[in-house]
């Protein structure tokens, strides 16, 4: 009942067709399941409460009215007495059942978080989002941006941090809220039994841009995922000539490679988001636009006009050099 609300809601509100639904109510995730399911349990047990202090409260309305016109009987006191303590004392049972239910929950988000995890270390910025893959093996690290890939069925956990402002993740389809507050960690454990492609974004007011920080998420088959974890590893090849080559000498020899960091180039800035494999993401400037060699070229040309607010300078290209680096981006499969 609860999902299928939820989803005839979104339905008449327009979603996204990529994420569907986004809501905490869907328990797509492992820690959203539990959290559903005890949610499910609270609503299930406190409507009926209510609709009886709603009945208490229609016949205690009822007897005033009866002491008023003086037709109350002092023999029905010790009836009135006994039913506030049996109100009293049930009460005080449902909550501590509820109490209880609440402590196996969470236990069990604890033990299916346990054991061998994969290690993602997710860093929020004003206003972006990246993100880092550890792997004991040397060499076997992974550096992205604005783009969460883990696999079905495995436990991920996932650090968070922020070195500037306070920000928040939240990926309501899979999990709870997690702040990441500057000078902490804090980290969100993910298990997440089935492929599918949802949106995170934060949820803590962090600046200007605050509505403009969305995170997708994807979840891959372990075999697909593993395909994806090799490719990001792999180095782009240099363009062999044409735009594409054209776009790369641009890229590497002004500004941007100062800020953004391209593996196998002179570009190695670590103040942007990483564009080793840029042309392989869903959208631009962590979900402001859709990624689009059109989307590409006017984000370049005038970054505060579709983000106003954005640390991205404005870098001085004519058409035909901005069409050349759009180029040299969008190969960087």
């Amino acid at each position: 009942m609860r999902r299928g609300a939820v989803l005839l809601v979104m339905a008449l509100g327009g979603c996204s067709a990529l994420y569907g639904p986004q809501s905490s109510a869907m328990g797509q995730g492992m820690e959203s399941a539990h959290i559903g399911n005890l949610f499910d349990l609270f609503l299930w047990v406190t409507v009926p409460i209510y609709l009886g202090v709603m009945v208490f409260l229609a016949l205690a309305m009822r007897r005033r009215q009866a002491m008023v016109q003086g037709a109350a009987r002092p023999e029905q006191e010790a009836g009135w007495r006994l039913g506030l303590v049996l109100f009293a004392v049930t009460s005080a049972l449902i909550l501590f059942g509820l109490s209880v239910a609440t402590w196996f929950t969470d236990r069990a988000i604890a033990r299916a978080g346990a054991g061998p995890a994969l290690s993602v270390e997710v860093i929020g910025h004003q206003w972006w989002w990246e993100v880092r893959y550890h792997d004991p093996v040397a060499g076997r690290e992974l550096r992205t941006a604005n783009e969460l890939v883990i696999p079905a069925g495995a436990t991920v956990k996932v650090s968070l941090s922020s070195p500037d402002v306070i920000h928040s993740l939240w990926i309501p389809n899979l999990a709870g809220k997690q702040d990441l507050i500057p000078g902490r960690t804090s980290d969100v454990v993910l298990k997440v039994p089935k492929p599918g492609e949802f949106r995170a974004q934060c949820a803590e007011f962090c600046g200007l841009q605050h509505a403009q920080m969305a995170l997708p998420v994807s979840v891959r088959a372990p075999g697909g995922f593993a395909k994806w974890y090799n490719a990001g590893l792999a180095t782009p090849p240099v363009p062999g000539g044409g735009p594409e080559f054209a776009g790369y000498s641009l890229f590497t020899g002004r500004q941007c490679a100062s800020c953004h960091n391209i593996a196998g180039t002179p570009a190695s800035g670590q103040v942007a988001p990483d564009l080793t494999h840029f042309g392989s993401r869903t959208t631009i400037a962590s979900g402001a636009l859709p990624n689009t060699a059109a989307s590409l070229e006017r984000w370049i040309a005038d970054p505060q006009r579709v983000k106003p607010g954005t640390q991205m300078p404005q870098v001085p290209l004519s058409p035909e050099e901005r069409a050349a680096v759009v180029a040299y981006l969008e190969s960087l499969k």
